[in-house]
């Protein structure tokens, strides 16, 4: 009778999972080679939605192996980040001032930059108790071209004494605006409105800031943008005109009847002093430029004439 032999290891190799540090770092090089900014933190924000937890909730989990669904996602995820895809697009949402806020195809992705408006208009609203808030009115706000609503819900979520016209021409957009106010429960203080420009607002509801991102991208430079913005983002919320200034000219066109108080405006590179000078030659005061955290200047403000 033949014995047996024993042996020591099964006749195939069998593969070890690949864990999660082994995964981010494979992918940190992808982005990289893909010329993705960021490469890092892309990687890392992508395995925070795959594990369904923070940025330190990953290292927590470094040596832990992925299973074969995480993985299956997790490439699909990053091949399309790869392509170029905002990285809004892929997770469905994104952080702005201090809140997260969906996102959709078709709607233009927030940007930290664009927090200083915010902060602009913060500085022009007072923080009211509860005391003063009996004895004050409600303050109108119109963001012009809303887009996720960013803008103006951070602002009215920070200041309780105000109401928001919500205005957009995309039906898209629209969509996803109503999403966010949902989610951070501020049905009862939006108007919704799906139009064009401030002439979408009835004439007889009162305005008292207009906040705007306007479209401001020279239409002739757009194709030279990054490709996350040149192929994917709505050419409706980029495409400024000739000089990238034309919805400033209406913005103030249009405003310098309604808005009570002033106009708040995200400005493109180089745009600052051009936007500045519409509004003095509209004989709006008080106007001011103000930087973003980069340094460059970003935002135009003004007060209205019917303010004074």
């Amino acid at each position: 009778m033949q014995k047996l032999s024993h042996c020591t290891s099964p006749p195939y190799s069998v593969m070890p999972m690949p864990t999660v540090v082994e995964i981010l770092k494979k992918t940190q090089i992808f982005f990289e080679k893909a010329k993705i900014p960021s490469p890092r933190l892309e990687a890392e924000l992508i395995f925070c939605h795959i594990l369904k937890t923070n940025r330190v909730g990953i290292y927590m989990k470094h040596d832990m192996p992925l299973k074969d669904a995480e993985l299956g996602e997790l490439r699909s995820l990053v091949v399309r980040r790869g392509k170029r895809e905002p990285l809004a697009y892929i997770l469905g949402s994104t952080g702005f001032y201090e809140d997260s806020f969906v996102v959709e195809n078709g709607v233009l992705c927030p940007r930290p930059d664009t927090e200083t408006v915010v902060n602009v208009a913060l500085s022009w609203i007072p923080k009211l108790d509860e005391k003063d808030l009996k004895n004050s009115g409600d303050l109108f706000i119109a963001d012009i071209g809303c887009g996720t609503g960013c803008i103006g819900l951070s602002v009215i979520k920070q200041r309780t004494q105000t109401k928001l016209y919500a205005v957009d021409i995309s039906p898209l957009a629209i969509s996803c605006l109503r999403k966010n106010i949902e989610l951070l429960n501020l049905k009862e203080r939006v108007g919704v409105i799906c139009g064009d420009l401030i002439s979408a607002i009835p004439q007889n509801r009162p305005i008292d800031i207009v906040l705007s991102n306007p479209p401001y991208i020279p239409s002739q430079d757009i194709n030279a943008l990054e490709p996350e913005v040149a192929l994917f983002e709505p050419r409706l919320a980029l495409d400024g005109g000739p000089d990238g200034l034309s919805f400033y000219r209406r913005l103030i066109d249009e405003a310098s009847s309604r808005a009570r108080i002033g106009m708040i405006v995200e400005v493109g590179i180089n745009q600052a002093q051009d936007v500045a000078q519409m509004f003095e030659q509209s004989k709006w005061e008080d106007v001011s430029i103000h930087k973003d955290l980069a340094g460059h200047e970003r935002v135009v403000a003004a007060k209205s004439p019917l303010s004074s």
